[in-house]
């Protein structure tokens, strides 16, 4: 099984910034979307955001004007800079991309990277 190795996440006081960084392995290939995800505890994966090939992004309502996505296809890694941090931002922060491995579709994911905003 094909993991993806998310990095950056810690405790940061509200008001603070992380930058979260996604590396993912080369044997995926024809990636288009990369983005990440976040779950709280009681609560459902939600995005966050996402980036085409093509440097088009989405994000989330909730974090639109605080975070940035961007991608480096040289290194074949993704981040996210997470500015203006809330205590509602805590969550568990989970990388995704979908790409073709053996010649299948699928989405990859990270095992996640706790992020914690204090009060």
């Amino acid at each position: 099984q094909v993991q993806l190795a998310e990095s950056g996440g810690g405790l940061v006081q509200a008001g603070g910034s992380l930058r979260l960084s996604c590396a993912v392995p080369r044997m995926i290939l024809s990636i288009n979307v990369m983005g990440w995800y976040r779950q709280a505890p009681g609560k459902q994966r939600e995005l966050v955001a996402t980036i085409t090939s093509g440097g088009g992004t989405n994000y989330g309502d909730s974090v639109k004007g605080r975070f940035t996505v961007a991608r480096d296809n040289a290194k074949n890694t993704v981040y996210l800079q997470m500015d203006s941090l809330k205590v509602e931002d805590t969550a568990v922060y989970y990388c995704n991309v979908a790409g073709t491995r053996w010649g299948r579709w699928n989405d990859y994911w990270g095992q996640g990277t706790q992020v914690t905003v204090s009060s």
